[in-house]
């Protein structure tokens, strides 16, 4: 008979096996939290990069220090682009005798295309666009500085100019900070009064916007050009530079629940496929003893998974495309409507690794069942062989591996989250071989119940050993995901707290740092940070100039390139840590440096050498007698090099200040530019306005990815739950036939159960913690971090009560066998 009919025919009539019904609904359920999650991580991904195009105003774009060619406007056109250009200059404004340097930018009435225009005027907020002519707009600094309000008029670029609203909100380029007041103005009043001409310092920009193929394609044709001189492609990446931190750790949480999910349908399908293999051990004994030839029975049983699993994937990534694009219809609220499209790279690749989990944890053990002697059909002790090495059962491992790859993105998150479930899987492993051996000991004198259940666990040994394995992995991505994830991002937030220094100093000079202090002191400032700044250059390391050396990092010739920021301070900075060499003493004999962790890596540096700068007129050598990490996402001033204040206090110098203000202090602050004229003030409210806007929004994304992964984890708890219940059933009936009552067996089933569950608990108590430290410390740089033990414990034991509860539920048949189905068997 043709192979194919055969494993079909088989299928059929196996599909009545609740084995092979639990088998395809893990590998169904399974591809399915697998492709949500991974669509739903990467959308929200995608969301926040084309939330980073707020920033810019559109999609992408070309910035140049003069017009930018048509033929790129033309070109976009023809691909469907929605178009917007504007231009940037600083100018001054004059109103009622004051006068004022503002950060203008002029723009057509089609900006923004992307993200929001908020003004305000009457008391009332509204998104808006680009001014009409004759009118401009103002930020709250400006009004205030020039003693304005909406509906008066000033004079900008020699025309008389309406402000039409204050100015709230707008998408800024990126650059986060605002040195000056801001301006917005239109287009064709700036190139009216000749502000855009020949000689003005304006930055021109071209904004696109439209799908996402579509911004594709032109900017493929864009980069095959030749741009203006000076000019340059603006996309959301670039942004994503500035503020790389609160991006990459944005992306890190995504995998990361992502990955979890994925390893949670990989432990169900994994049960699942062991618990069939072992179903079919006694057919495929009998047919070897009827003579079926080895390879014969090796493609029946390959052909009759892959007729069962082939199917089920393809329904399983169709369900998928509709779950998905459901929990995007109230998932992107989180974003604002922002259109992304449905990636369908996850949903098939959720499909693959279903198959693929399922052949790595399958594959073995039916290979396996090709060898099963004939003679096994009337000894089933010679279907296990026991084999010093099988090289097959590397290939789960090797799966899991690339799960855990494919799904991480990052080499480094993978590595620590394999190390840490493979610590979870060995010291479960022992926990259960450990109890399995007190059990041998304590049943003979235990509770009767108690007694029946340790002797079950001792019974089925290896099945023990698994079931507990899966359940602690199981638990400890469960609490990674819901108690670990969510602390990590409420460390994120603690690093952000209302009282982050949100204003900088620039330029202050000596004799003006008392009465700069007494003045913010009366405005309500707090948190002032103020330390020395000189300009200097690095000229050599070790004695070596630095032209002459080579770097593997192409960082090092860019930083020594360009000119160096040094500054010096008697105790550590606040936001500072030495993690080696030791601090400056009182008077070193001869000059000493500090440096941050990054610039020891980039320049390979070491305790001891010697770096030579050049400041002013001046010269120092300054021996390397520490290393720092640096907390630069503290707002506070920090250095990549800290010299000794003992030699570097004569060095040429300004400060460099930090101090937090809350709002509402614009008059003062124009009154504080004023008195102080020389000084930079910067604003970096909008900088922690956007990180704390992400830190948010991938809040809610766990949230989101957390419910999705809630079905695989009970998914895991079913299939391993469910591995021995055919045994259970069998000496239920035997132990119904000697006398026991229903009441002994749900008592045994809960002392088995709980204890199962105890140290699947214990051991993801501990695994998530270590885990969650590692993570903390190695990929999302917490360094404060210290995982929730109260919330992991209490996490563990209800975990443990509903493994508990679930396997008494399992079990209720079970203990209602009755006796007859024994004699029926025999």
């Amino acid at each position: 008979m043709n192979l194919l009919r055969l494993a079909l025919r088989n299928l059929r009539r196996e599909w009545r096996l609740p084995e092979l019904r639990t088998l395809a609904g893990s590998l169904l359920l399974a591809v399915l939290a697998m492709g949500v999650v991974a669509t739903l991580a990467a959308r929200v991904e995608r969301g926040i990069l084309a939330s980073a195009a707020e920033l810019i105003g559109g999609d992408i774009g070309i910035s140049a220090p003069q017009t930018v060619p048509p033929a790129f406007a033309a070109e976009a056109r023809r691909d469907g682009l929605a178009i917007a250009h504007a231009a940037g200059f600083p100018s001054v404004a004059f109103a009622h005798g004051h006068s004022q340097l503002l950060d203008v930018e002029a723009t057509d009435d089609a900006y923004p295309l992307r993200g929001k225009l908020v003004l305000a005027a009457a008391g009332h907020e509204r998104n808006g666009h680009g001014p009409a002519v004759g009118t401009v707009y103002l930020d709250h600094r400006a009004l205030v500085a020039l003693s304005l309000q909406p509906g008066d008029t000033l004079q900008l670029g020699g025309k008389e100019l309406r402000i039409a609203a204050e100015l709230v909100q707008q998408p800024d380029g990126g650059a986060l900070v605002a040195l000056a007041p801001r301006a917005l103005m239109s287009l064709a009043d700036a190139e009216q009064s000749g502000l855009l001409g020949i000689g003005s310092r304006a930055h021109h920009r071209l904004l696109l916007a439209g799908a996402p193929h579509a911004v594709q394609r032109w900017r493929t044709w864009a980069e095959r050009q030749t741009l203006p001189q000076g000019a340059e492609l603006v996309t959301p990446e670039q942004t994503q530079e500035r503020m790389r931190t609160a991006f990459d750790r944005a992306g890190a949480f995504l995998h990361l629940t992502s990955l979890l999910a994925a390893l949670l349908a990989g432990v169900a399908i994994a049960l699942s496929s062991q618990r069939y293999a072992r179903r079919k051990t006694p057919e495929v004994a009998l047919l070897r003893a009827l003579g079926t030839p080895r390879r014969r029975v090796l493609g029946l049983l390959l052909l009759t998974l892959a007729a069962l699993a082939l199917p089920t994937a393809l329904i399983g990534a169709l369900l998928t495309l509709g779950a998905a694009q459901l929990a995007w219809h109230f998932a992107s609220v989180l974003f604002g409507g922002i259109p992304t499209e449905l990636p369908l790279l996850p949903v098939l690749g959720a499909g693959m690794m279903g198959l693929a989990v399922l052949a790595g944890f399958a594959l073995p053990p039916l290979l396996r069942l090709a060898e099963v002697a004939p003679v096994a059909v009337f000894r089933q002790s010679l279907a296990r062989r026991v084999r010093r090495f099988d090289a097959l059962y590397l290939l789960p491992a090797l799966v899991a591996l690339a799960l855990i790859w494919s799904q991480s993105g990052s080499l480094k998150l993978a590595a620590i989250l394999a190390a840490s479930l493979a610590g979870v899987a060995l010291v479960a492993a022992l926990l259960a071989s450990l109890l399995l051996w007190l059990a041998r000991h304590v049943a003979p004198g235990a509770h009767p119940a108690l007694r029946l259940g340790l002797a079950a666990l001792a019974r089925r040994r290896g099945l023990s050993v698994v079931q507990a394995t899966a359940l602690a992995l199981g638990l400890t991505a469960l609490l990674l995901l819901s108690v670990v994830a969510p602390a990590l991002l409420d460390g994120w937030r603690r690093e952000l707290p209302v009282d982050t220094p949100n204003w900088f100093a620039l330029n202050l000079q000596d004799e003006q740092r008392n009465n700069f202090t007494h003045a913010l002191a009366r405005i309500g400032a707090d948190q002032l940070n103020m330390m020395p700044l000189a300009v200097g250059k690095l000229t050599a390391i070790n004695g070596k100039p630095v032209d002459d050396l080579h770097f593997s990092d192409p960082r090092a010739k860019e930083s020594a390139d360009r000119q160096l920021r040094l500054s010096w301070a008697d105790a550590l900075p606040p936001a500072n840590r030495v993690v080696s060499g030791q601090w400056f003493g009182a008077r070193p004999a001869q000059a000493e440096v500090s440096a941050d962790r990054m610039w020891r890596d980039m320049f390979a540096l070491k305790l001891g050498d010697t770096m030579s700068f050049d400041v002013g007129e001046g010269h120092i050598d300054a021996t390397v007698t520490s290393f720092r990490q640096v907390d630069w996402s503290s707002f506070r001033v920090n250095f990549f090099l800290l010299l000794d204040p003992a030699h570097a206090g004569a060095l040429p110098h300004t400060w460099l200040a930090s101090f937090h203000l809350p709002q509402g202090h614009a008059q003062a602050m124009a009154q504080l530019s004023r008195d102080y004229s020389n000084l930079s003030l910067v604003d970096v409210d909008d900088l922690l306005a956007r990180i704390r806007q992400i830190v948010d929004r991938v809040g809610d994304a766990v949230r989101w990815i957390l419910a999705f992964s809630l079905l695989a984890g009970a998914l895991v708890l079913a299939a391993s739950l469910a591995a021995s219940a055919a045994e259970r059933r069998h000496e239920a009936a035997l132990l119904r036939t000697l006398g026991a009552r229903r009441a002994q067996l749900r008592v045994a089933a809960a002392c088995e159960f709980a204890l199962l569950g105890l140290i699947a608990g214990l051991t993801a108590v501990l695994g998530s913690a270590g885990a969650g430290l590692w993570l903390g410390h190695a990929v999302f740089h917490i360094d404060n971090f210290v995982p929730p033990l109260a919330p992991l414990m209490l996490g563990a034991l209800g975990c443990a009560f509903v493994v508990m509860l679930l396997g008494l539920a399992g079990t209720r048949k079970v203990v209602r066998t009755s006796p007859m189905r024994l004699l029926r068997e025999g």
